[in-house]
């Protein structure tokens, strides 16, 4: 197995001043961050805590790598709220996946509310559980998962990075099939839109993770964008599944040499035959040499021809005048 296409995407949503989520999408890690605290310091929180994930993300391997690498992140975020007193009490929310392509599988960590999606031939499964009042009161059988999402507290979590020296992770690993689409999401996707309705939209999007995202957050807004939207979506294809060929200009390819092709004789034109069966000799024609220039006048013999015409004209002239005078 392998990663076919991704896309990462967050929105500000519709009631909300600033957006305090953040994501990666950065093959083979993906994460969806949702911070919390005053003035901007959820904001700080959800950085610090994708920043320590990227950081070493590409090295870490398994279930058991991706809760190192939160709690990682979880210290960070902690001693910067005890350096910096306008940070005091800020903390997020985390859910990452790791692919590992070469076992197929697929490592989660998870801390807070926002969650991981497996669509699978149609069927949408949330693979993590929200640690959130709602959620414990739904397990002790207090509420109903239907009076879940409509209480009044229900974007009040137990458990977050940062607000405490350590962290509990949950973190487990998940078989991946061909077809696979993963989907990491903050509650600002959950709470407005029902699961069988992202499965919907992403289905209807015909499973591409680009149009998808820009699906499920028009349709967070739609019904009303109450929290920052952000949403992070991936597929798993086959490992033989051939990419797109891109298309390339031609490569120009030296000439390979060939032995030579024996071609037919060529017949001679039919005067080089009759010359031939006369016995005369063609004679074959004498390299060009440069060019005559043409001269127009006569050569030195004519001038001088010319010059004793002329005398004896003026002679014979002279010996007319003279014998006209004399009578």
């Amino acid at each position: 197995m392998r990663i076919g296409r991704a896309k990462g995407i967050s929105d500000t949503g519709r009631r909300r001043l600033r957006n305090e989520d953040a994501y990666i999408c950065e093959p083979p890690l993906f994460a969806v961050a949702d911070g919390m605290g005053g003035a901007r310091a959820g904001e700080i929180a959800a950085g610090l805590a994708a920043a320590a994930l990227e950081e070493a993300g590409t090295e870490t391997r398994g279930a058991e790598g991706v809760a190192a690498l939160i709690a990682e992140a979880n210290r960070r975020i902690w001693e910067r709220s005890l350096t910096d007193p306008e940070t005091a009490g800020m903390g997020t929310t985390v859910t990452a996946a790791l692919v590992d392509a070469a076992s197929g599988t697929v490592a989660i960590g998870h801390v807070g509310d926002s969650r991981a999606y497996l669509l699978r031939g149609g069927a949408i499964e949330q693979l993590t559980t929200d640690h959130s009042l709602v959620a414990e009161l739904v397990e002790s059988g207090i509420l109903t998962p239907e009076e879940a999402e409509r209480h009044p507290q229900r974007s009040a979590i137990t458990r977050a990075l940062g607000t405490e020296p350590t962290v509990d992770v949950d973190a487990f690993t998940v078989e991946t099939r061909a077809g696979d689409v993963f989907v990491l999401c903050s509650d600002g996707l959950s709470i407005m839109v029902a699961d069988e309705d992202v499965a919907s939209v992403i289905e209807a999007a015909e499973r591409d993770p680009a149009r998808a995202a820009d699906a499920l957050v028009a349709a967070a807004n739609a019904r009303g964008g109450e929290d920052n939207v952000t949403v992070v979506l991936f597929e798993i294809v086959a490992a033989e599944e051939a990419e797109e060929p891109v298309d390339e200009p031609p490569v120009d390819e030296p000439p390979v040499d060939e032995p030579p092709v024996d071609e037919p004789p060529v017949e001679p034109p039919p005067e080089a035959e009759s010359a031939s069966a006369q016995g005369q000799t063609q004679v074959e024609p004498e390299e060009a040499s440069e060019p005559e220039v043409s001269r127009h006048g006569a050569g030195p013999g004519g001038r001088l021809a010319a010059l004793f015409l002329i005398a004896a004209v003026l002679a014979i002239g002279a010996l007319v005048l003279y014998w006209g005078m004399t009578r």
